[in-house]
C-alpha cells in the first residue's frame, strides 16, 4: 500500500489538469492569473491533483481553521478590485463559516461527520464533505484566560483600516472578558515595549486596559520579532495552569527591524509552542499585507489566521465568536483510508500546504492544526466512483490531543459507499463555498461552473449564525453582476 505524498513533482504537472464528464484525466493550458496588488505578498500553490486510489489509497492532512483567505478576498470584491488567485485558499473559504455538525460525544473534544453527495460542477463525480466540530463550552465555564495583546504601532499601522481597527476589535474583546480573566498588552514599532503589565479583567481593570488602547499611536520601523518575544515572555510570566494562555497579535505583517524574514520569525514561533503558549495572528491592511508570512506564523504557533477590514468583521473575530479563542483539540490530523474498489480516483480540493504523509497521522510529535470552542473544520473530496455496489466509500479517522503534552486520541468514522438522495444544506452551502473559490482562482477543476450556480447552491440559507451565508450570497450577486 502505498502512502499519499506531499504532493511530488511528479505530479505537479497535474495541478494544470481537468477531469472531463467521462472521467478522463487530461491536461489543460494554466490559467492566466491575475493581476496582484504591487506589494501584498501571497504565497501561492499548485492546486492537489487527481489521484488514483489503487496508488495511493490514503490521503492525510492537518485540519485548517484560518479564516483569512475569505475575509481577505471579501474586501476586494467589495472594492470592485480583482481578488489575486493566489491569495485565495479553498479551506479558509469553506473555514471561514461555521456547519451545523453534532455535538462531540461526552467523553470527547471533537465529532466527526462525513457526506456523499453528487458534485455539481463535474458530471459523473461525486463531493465528499468532511466535517469536524469542537466541543461546546458555555462562555462562563472557559478556564481562565492569560491573554497578550501584541500591537503592531509601526508607521505602516496609521492608516484607519490598520491600527485604528484593532484598537476597536480589542477594546469589543475586553467587553467579554471576566474577572478570572488577564490581559497585557506589547507593543512593537521601532521597538518592542509593554504598553501595560499583565491586568485582570476586573470593571476597573477593564477600564485600565481600555484606556490603555486608546493611547496607542503609531511611529517607527517593524521590529516584529523582539515583540514576539516581550509578549511570549509576559505570557509565560503570567502563564495560568490548564487555562487559555495566548499571544494575539495583530499586524499587516510587514516586518522590517531585525529578525524579519519568514523562515526565521517561523523558527522562533516553533520553539514558543512549545512553552503551550499559542499565538492568533490578526491581519490588517492593504498594499503591503505580508499575508503569506501570517499564515505561516499561525499555523506554526498553534494558533489560527483571521484578516479583518471593516467593523463587521471585528464583530465576527471579537464578540461572536470569541470563545473559539479557546483550543480544545490540539494537532488535529484527518486521514481517509479510501476503499478502491469504489473510489478510481480522489482530489482533495484546498489544504495543499496542510498536507501530510501518512506515517505522520500516528506520530504524535507531528505538529497539526487546532479546533477552538464550537468551531467546526470543513474538508471536500472531488472523487470518481467505480461501480460496487455494497462496498463501502472510506474510512475517516481523526487525531486529536487534548493537552499539549498528551497523547493523541484517535476517533474513526465510516462512510457508507451510497451518495445521499438529497444532500444537506451543510453540503449544498460547502459546495457552494468551494465553487466560488475555484472560480475566483480561475482553478483548472472549475469544470462548468459560474456564479449563476453557486448562487443556486447556496440557497435557501436556513443555518446561518451571525448572518454570514446570507453576507455570502450578497458576494456572489455582487459577482454575478459584474
Amino acid at each position: 500500500m502505498k502512502k499519499h505524498p506531499i504532493i511530488p513533482a511528479a505530479f505537479l504537472f497535474l495541478a494544470a489538469c481537468s477531469v472531463d464528464p467521462a472521467g478522463d484525466f487530461s491536461a489543460d493550458a494554466s490559467p492566466a492569473a491575475e493581476p496582484r496588488p504591487v506589494d501584498d505578498r501571497y504565497e501561492g500553490h499548485a492546486e492537489n491533483p487527481f489521484l488514483r486510489a489503487a496508488d495511493y489509497p490514503v490521503s492525510t492532512f492537518s485540519v485548517d481553521a484560518d479564516g483569512a483567505s475569505y475575509a481577505n478576498a471579501r474586501r476586494f470584491i467589495e472594492e470592485g478590485q480583482p481578488v489575486p488567485p493566489e491569495a485565495v485558499r479553498v479551506e479558509e473559504f469553506l473555514n471561514y463559516f461555521t456547519y451545523d455538525y453534532p455535538d462531540p460525544a461526552t467523553d470527547e473534544e471533537i465529532s466527526l461527520d462525513a457526506e456523499l453527495f453528487p458534485c455539481p460542477w463535474a458530471a459523473d463525480h461525486h463531493l465528499l464533505r468532511v466535517g469536524v466540530k469542537g466541543r461546546v463550552i458555555a462562555a462562563a465555564d472557559l478556564p481562565p484566560a492569560n491573554h497578550v495583546f501584541l500591537l503592531d504601532v509601526s508607521g505602516s499601522m496609521e492608516p484607519a483600516d490598520r491600527l485604528p481597527l484593532l484598537k476597536q476589535g480589542f477594546s469589543l474583546m475586553i467587553d467579554g472578558l471576566r474577572d478570572v480573566d488577564r490581559v497585557a498588552i506589547v507593543t512593537y514599532g521601532g521597538r518592542a515595549g509593554v504598553s501595560l503589565p499583565s491586568t485582570p479583567c476586573t470593571a476597573a481593570g477593564k477600564n485600565t486596559i481600555k484606556a490603555a488602547i486608546a493611547t496607542l499611536g503609531t511611529k517607527g520601523a517593524t521590529a516584529g520579532a523582539a515583540g514576539i518575544e516581550k509578549a511570549y515572555q509576559i505570557a509565560l510570566d503570567n502563564f495560568i495552569p490548564r487555562g487559555n494562555n495566548r499571544v494575539i497579535l495583530g499586524t499587516d505583517g510587514d516586518f522590517n527591524v531585525g529578525v524579519s524574514s519568514k523562515e526565521q520569525l517561523v523558527d522562533i514561533i516553533k520553539e514558543k509552542r512549545k512553552s503551550g503558549v499559542n499565538l492568533t495572528v490578526i491581519g490588517v491592511g492593504r498594499g503591503n499585507l505580508n499575508d503569506a508570512m501570517m499564515e505561516q506564523l499561525a499555523d506554526n504557533g498553534n494558533g489560527n489566521y483571521e484578516y479583518i477590514s471593516s467593523a463587521a468583521q471585528l464583530q465576527k473575530i471579537f464578540i461572536q465568536e470569541r470563545e473559539r479563542f479557546y483550543t480544545v483539540a490540539r494537532d488535529c490530523k484527518l486521514q481517509l483510508a479510501f476503499d478502491t474498489a469504489r473510489v478510481e480516483a480522489y482530489r482533495l480540493i484546498g489544504y495543499e500546504n496542510r498536507a501530510l504523509e501518512q506515517n505522520q497521522f500516528d506520530d504524535d510529535r507531528q505538529d497539526a492544526g487546532e479546533i477552538g470552542v464550537g468551531q467546526t473544520v470543513t474538508a471536500l473530496y472531488q472523487l470518481q466512483l467505480r461501480h460496487a455496489p455494497g462496498h463501502p466509500l472510506a474510512t475517516l479517522s481523526a487525531r486529536y490531543k487534548k493537552d499539549v503534552q498528551a497523547l493523541s486520541r484517535l476517533l474513526t468514522l465510516d462512510i457508507p459507499g451510497e451518495p445521499v438522495v438529497a444532500p444537506s444544506e451543510n453540503a449544498r452551502f460547502a459546495a457552494a463555498v468551494a465553487a466560488a473559490a475555484l472560480l475566483l482562482k480561475n482553478s483548472a477543476y472549475k469544470g462548468n461552473l459560474d456564479w449563476q450556480a453557486v448562487a443556486r447552491l447556496a440557497d435557501p440559507v436556513n443555518f446561518d449564525p451571525g448572518g454570514h451565508r446570507e453576507d455570502f450570497r450578497r458576494l456572489v450577486d455582487i459577482l454575478r453582476e459584474r
